[in-house]
């Protein structure tokens, strides 16, 4: 979920749009309200540019109409469409009962493959719906794996046709619509039209994909994939052996040899989805998603009927703001006088409810319900040239990905259950989609004067020019207004959306990818260099003035800081003596040149000696895990601490929490706990602090915070854990609180960042504060005015600790350290063009010297900073 942006609808029909909640090719999703706050529903509103067409129009009514002729059992009935009446006529829109749920997208990226009893649930509630459309003798043509939702009773479809389904959704001259689907199927390839058994191939798909976390017949380059499809054989070794063979079955090239979705039903759960359901079926980590996703939005829908008792919502937003010029407001904390010095310590506690105004974008443009939400909207970046990148299939044992750059003198981020980086574009093209490229002829349906045809597009894509800064005229600096960047760098279109971002020495920015790393130049915003070498690789580090460390998916990695090139390299599998094919769990965080991670690799336990007449036993394959202390300028291990081994059987995943100057403290996953230390920690999290000389493990502790709490320590012994509403610093390791700051009923702490003697907050109702780290006396505390709920804004302090920048999913807030004064706001709405894409990657802040990188996606700004 994130916050309306401005010019999106605020009522369809009888109902008031809360949050966004999902995007498609086609649509956005809105979580919405009517006349009963209780009764959430969830409102899909076609894409204007694509509502414009009558074949759009009239397909979106025949799927609508798919899928009230389909409800009840796994598909939500439908309680009202834009034909019912609303008061915008080219709105086009239909409403369906909020139901909690992940896609499947989002809980294989979540939590990874899905137990095989989950998989058989998920399958047979999808056959089941099959089973019915194909009883009329149509084709569904919907499944993805973002329109198959996983609710705590039960899947759940929500796509009727390929409209819903659609990977890539645009209008063509002439009126046309051209509808590109994610899932491709051999008939399809050989030009055929789709029938029912091109469903139970895409079922196959997504139940190889439920499984493994990966599609068959991805891996490859886009060029080749119509012929993969066509005839190669899927690799299904990573299936569990009592699915593989209906999984192969389904996926069989001639769609004769497929069975039907009544036999796929009833071998995947004789009893019914239903029967086998019961009792629940969803893991732990995504069932408590589920869970806190039902809050968010029950939080959304408590907030807006607050807002509606104290003021007419539907009054005309010129009411509220005229037309005229704006005048500016003050915040509720006065300015301090140039001439007076202002003791940032006097300022005593207090909350604000006003802002500086923001200036009016377009004053055509729809007015939001406040003021303040009125966001900049930055100089458009240089246009790109067409071409769409292809994310290749995950690695077996991959790194476990990081959210933003590796900490390097701090406390990590919390980990999220954060949605994977979209490409540009409204659909992320990975491994779990087949899309054909342009080199292979794209396929899709063209839809124009009632007609669905098959096409290929025969567009080739031309090479992308590296993105060049693209600096705005200057302009002066507006109360509220982001400052005039200093560059913008935008990710070429033709390549995948970078998935981490981290500084080099104050020099570089590097990026990292699926198919290569780059480095741009902090001071001019270009492109200097990339290493399709350091393809997938995380955590870019300096090692030295010469050297950026990377850890790639099988091998470290020392490249040239002047050109990219690999200059040494260390491979997992031999690297490392006496751990031979070790396979890297996970980076767990840096200070200087000390690397630690995790990693294990298997060994064989000998049988003891059978007793005379007692037949010889088995020899056993053990995991052995560790915890490593890695130089990553002298190019050795330091140490290796055996750890137990995690769930799975893998490495345990550690979190980073404090980096102290003789131990390093982390909090382990709680997926990946032993069935003794579960049985130990009894639902809390377990906090283990190691000698960063020796590896040796200092102690193991349980301080009764709750697993997934946040949690950041300093390098004075203490951590600062979010408890319910409260924030409380604990001593460690003995455990007892040193104080406590008081949060906001019905709230919680984010993760805390410190920077010398303060300490700068976050909460969920999007306030952020400092406080003193010694005492917990609280200096100020401010709103970012985003929609409350969800998660925190993540703080990020400038390099000169003069500003706290707080982002959010939709927009950065900078604030004045010192005494909370609201600087600006900034909100990358994208390009301007209609047609463009929807950005919905989450804000990343990455602060040295006296500038802010603020990236979102392809795009990075350098704005100044105090």
């Amino acid at each position: 979920m994130e916050a309306l942006r401005q010019d999106d609808p605020r009522r369809f029909g009888l109902y008031r749009t809360l949050t966004r909640f999902r995007e498609t090719a086609a649509a956005v999703q809105y979580l919405a309200h009517g006349t009963d706050p209780d009764g959430l529903v969830v409102v899909t509103a076609a894409r204007p540019e694509l509502a414009a067409l009558p074949a759009f129009r009239r397909r979106f009514h025949a799927e609508a109409r798919t899928a009230d002729r389909l409800a009840g059992g796994w598909v939500d009935a439908r309680p009202a469409t834009s034909a019912d009446g609303s008061e915008d006529e080219d709105l086009l829109w239909t409403a369906s009962a909020y139901v909690p749920a992940l896609t499947l997208a989002e809980a294989v990226d979540l939590a990874g493959p899905l137990p095989e009893r989950a998989v058989r649930i998920l399958g047979a509630g999808i056959a089941e719906t099959l089973s019915r459309v194909h009883a009329t003798g149509a084709v569904l043509q919907g499944l993805a794996p973002r329109t198959v939702l996983l609710a705590a009773d039960g899947p759940r479809l929500t796509a009727f046709g390929p409209l819903g389904a659609a990977a890539d959704a645009e209008a063509r001259p002439g009126g046309q619509l051209s509808v590109r689907l994610g899932y491709l199927t051999p008939e399809q390839v050989a030009g055929k039209e789709a029938g029912p058994a091109s469903d139970l191939f895409v079922l196959g798909l997504l139940l190889a994909y439920a499984a493994t976390g990966s599609t068959p017949l991805a891996d490859g380059p886009a060029a080749e994939a119509a012929e993969r499809i066509a005839n190669t054989e899927p690799r299904l070794d990573a299936v569990p052996d009592a699915l593989r063979e209906l999984v192969a079955r389904c996926l069989a090239k001639d769609p004769a040899d497929r069975p039907t979705a009544g036999t796929v039903a009833a071998e995947l759960a004789l009893e019914g989805a239903a029967g086998l359901a019961k009792g629940g079926w969803l893991p732990g980590l995504l069932a408590a998603a589920v869970a806190e996703q039902r809050a968010r939005a029950r939080k959304a829908a408590v907030a807006a009927s607050a807002d509606e008792a104290g003021a007419n919502v539907d009054a005309p937003a010129e009411a509220a703001v005229a037309e005229a010029d704006v005048p500016d407001v003050q915040d509720a904390v006065p300015a301090a006088s140039e001439d007076t010095p202002q003791d940032p310590a006097s300022l005593t506690p207090h909350r604000d409810t006003r802002t500086a105004q923001l200036g009016v974008i377009d004053h055509q443009a729809p007015r939001p319900d406040r003021a303040t939400t009125q966001l900049s909207m930055p100089p458009e970046p240089p246009a790109q040239l067409p071409g769409q990148g292809q994310r290749a299939a995950l690695p077996a044992a991959p790194l476990v990905p990081l959210p933003r750059a590796l900490p390097a003198a701090g406390p990590a981020e919390p980990h999220t259950a954060a949605a994977p980086p979209a490409p540009a574009g409204r659909m992320a093209v990975d491994r779990r989609t087949l899309l054909i490229g342009a080199a292979a002829g794209a396929a899709g349906l063209l839809a124009g004067g009632g007609a669905v045809l098959a096409f290929g597009s025969g567009d080739d894509a031309e090479p992308t020019v590296d993105a060049k800064p693209a600096p705005g005229p200057s302009r002066p600096v507006v109360a509220g207004l982001p400052p005039q960047p200093r560059w913008i760098y935008t990710h070429p279109a033709s390549e995948p959306a970078p998935l981490t971002a981290a500084l080099w020495n104050e020099r570089l920015l590097v990026l990292t990818g699926d198919t290569h790393a780059s480095a741009v130049d902090l001071n001019t915003g270009r492109r200097i260099w990339e290493s399709p070498d350091a393809a997938k690789g995380q955590a870019a580090l300096a090692a030295g003035k010469e050297f950026c460390f990377v850890a790639g998916p099988s091998e470290f990695l020392w490249l040239s800081a002047k050109d990219g090139r690999v200059a040494h390299r260390v491979a997992y599998a031999d690297g490392f003596e006496g751990a031979p094919h070790l396979s890297v769990r996970g980076l767990v965080g840096s200070a200087g040149p000390q690397l630690w991670f995790t990693g294990s690799h298997q060994v064989t336990v000998k049988a003891p000696k059978p007793k005379k007449g007692k037949k010889p036993g088995k020899d056993r394959q053990v995991v052995k895990s560790y915890l490593f202390g890695y130089d990553i300028v002298q190019r050795k291990e330091l140490w290796r601490t055996p750890v137990p081994t995690g769930r799975g059987p893998a490495a345990p995943v550690y979190r980073l929490v404090a980096i102290r100057p003789d131990a390093v403290v982390v909090r382990q996953d709680r997926l990946t706990l032993t069935p003794a230390d579960v049985k130990a920690a009894k639902g809390k999290a377990l906090f283990r602090s190691f000698d960063r000389t020796t590896g040796k493990q200092q102690w193991a502790k349980v301080f009764g915070t709750a697993p997934d709490a946040a949690v950041s320590g300093d390098a004075d012994g203490l951590l600062y854990v979010a408890f319910g509403d409260d924030l409380r610093a604990l001593e460690t390791p003995g455990g007892r609180p040193k104080w406590t700051l008081n949060g906001t009923p019905g709230s919680s702490f984010g993760t805390s960042a410190e920077a010398g003697a303060l300490l700068y907050t976050t909460s969920s109702n999007q306030e952020v504060g400092v406080a003193d780290r010694e005492t917990g006396r609280l200096r100020w505390r401010r709103s970012t005015e985003a929609v409350a709920g969800g998660t925190a804004p993540t703080v990020t302090v400038s390099g000169s600790g003069g500003t706290l920048l707080a982002a959010d999913p939709g927009q950065v807030t900078a604030f004045a350290a010192a005494d909370g004064r609201r600087l600006w706001k900034f909100q990358d709405i994208g390009a301007q063009d209609p047609k463009g894409a929807t950005v919905t990657a989450r804000y990343q802040v990455l602060a040295y010297g006296k500038s802010a990188l603020v990236r979102r996606d392809r795009v990075v700004y350098a704005f100044p900073v105090a």
